[in-house]
Order: C-alpha cells, then structure tokens, then sequence
C-alpha cells in the first residue's frame, strides 16, 4: 500500500505538468488575478476598469481553448482561465447594467465600456445624469 502511495507521488512529482514544471506554478500564480476579480465584486462599479475586464476575459477565454489542444493537456491552466474568463465576464455585464441604468442605448454602453473617455476630457453625460444635473442646477 505504501509502495502505491509512493508511486502515484513520484508520477505527480515526475509529470510532464507536476510541480517541478513552469506548467504546475504557472497556474497557480495566475489564481491570484482570480481571487483578486472575485475581490472586486464588492467595489463600487464605477472604479471597474472595462478595458481590463475585457482584455481578461478574452485571454481567459482564448487560453481555456489552448490548453484543450497543446500537449499535454494542461487541465489545471484550462480550469484557472476558465474562471478568470467567467469572473472578468460578470464584470463586464455589471459595467454593461451600469452604463445601462444611467441611461445610454447598448451601443453606447458598449462604447463607453470598451472605450472609456477620460475624465477631463468627459463632455458627454448620459439622460439621466443630464436631467439630474439639470433638476440641481433650477433649485
């Protein structure tokens, strides 16, 4: 029994995707980005970055794909751009409701996810903000 026990170690130890392997750490590390997404569920959407959300749910995405074709197969990679790619997506369906909420058509939602103006330079408010900004200003 130990000598099996041994055995199953030695072949982890020894895999071509084991911990002696850029293919174990590399993984790994990368659960930070998706521990610090989930993380980000609690900030205030606002201070949501959708450009970065995008770009990771795109790598997260392209990347579960590679990992099913190369070789070997690289489950532990596949199953942390997964879930990179699923907590950067509900990101970007928050900033997408978000956007929607103050008023601006899906189009323009879009736009202002994946092309953020700056704030100085920020001229355009959506209908909602104007009304308010409007109903302020008359008091």
């Amino acid at each position: 029994m130990a000598s099996a026990g041994a055995s199953k170690f030695s072949r982890f130890m020894n895999s071509e995707t084991g911990p002696k392997t850029i293919h174990f750490w590399a993984p790994v590390m990368k659960w930070a980005l998706v521990f610090a997404g989930i993380s980000d569920m609690n900030r205030p959407v606002e201070t949501i970055s959708g450009t970065q959300q995008i770009a990771l749910m795109a790598t997260g995405l392209i990347w579960t794909r590679w990992c099913m074709i190369i070789k070997p197969k690289n489950f532990l990679l596949a199953s942390v751009n997964f879930f990179l790619g699923t907590v950067a997506a509900y990101q970007v369906v928050r900033l997408y409701n978000y956007q929607t909420s103050l008023g601006y058509t899906p189009i323009k939602a879009f736009s202002n996810i994946a092309f953020p103006q700056k704030k100085e330079e920020e001229t355009e408010k959506g209908p909602v903000a104007t009304a308010i900004a409007a109903a302020e200003e008359s008091k």
